[in-house]
């Protein structure tokens, strides 16, 4: 078993800080409209690696691509040069708000400044329905930094909870 801090955060006004420009050349977002779930597993198991993500892979293919195909849940995905670098789900389901349900970069793209580029083009794209709140949560296992990053934005803290989860790991699940 492994002890799991779980910090979830909101955002009831819309930043009036406008989203950075890309870091650098190369980069763009790009909405990947009814992803196959082979390519959304691809994005999921190599961001979520790390940071022991598992949800999604505990989920059969059908249910998978019911959810991600539903037209309320974005996926969309950072490239540079090409290469797809990380990505961001915003689900909208519930009507007045709009929850990053992932957001992550794949491991080669770390440190490079995309990741607070991406949350930053994500929190544009969620307030753009024109929700109520914008949510997410993070937790102890995710990138030591993803929790300050987030309050940085602008996220405020509403609810935290200590989790005992099977260690994925043991479970032959990554």
């Amino acid at each position: 078993m492994i002890e799991v801090v779980v910090t979830s955060l909101e955002m009831k006004t819309r930043p009036d800080t406008a989203a950075p420009r890309a870091p650098r050349e190369g980069v763009q977002i790009l909405h990947a409209q009814r992803p196959t779930v082979s390519f959304y597993r691809y994005l999921y198991n190599t961001v979520g690696r790390e940071w022991l993500w598992i949800d999604r892979r505990k989920m059969g293919d059908e249910a998978l691509a019911t959810l991600i195909q539903d037209a309320k849940v974005e996926i969309h995905v950072l490239y540079a040069d090409g290469v797809p670098a990380g990505y961001v789900e915003l689900d909208r389901r519930k009507p007045a708000e709009v929850e990053i349900a992932y957001l992550g970069l794949i491991p080669e793209f770390i440190g490079q400044g995309l990741g607070p580029y991406l949350l930053w083009w994500g929190i544009g794209r969620a307030w753009s329905s024109g929700p109520d709140r914008v949510w997410l949560h993070t937790c102890t296992l995710d990138h030591p930094k993803a929790l300050s990053m987030y309050k940085s934005a602008g996220f405020v803290p509403f609810k935290t909870e200590i989790k005992h989860e099977p260690d994925p790991r043991a479970l032959g699940l990554l």
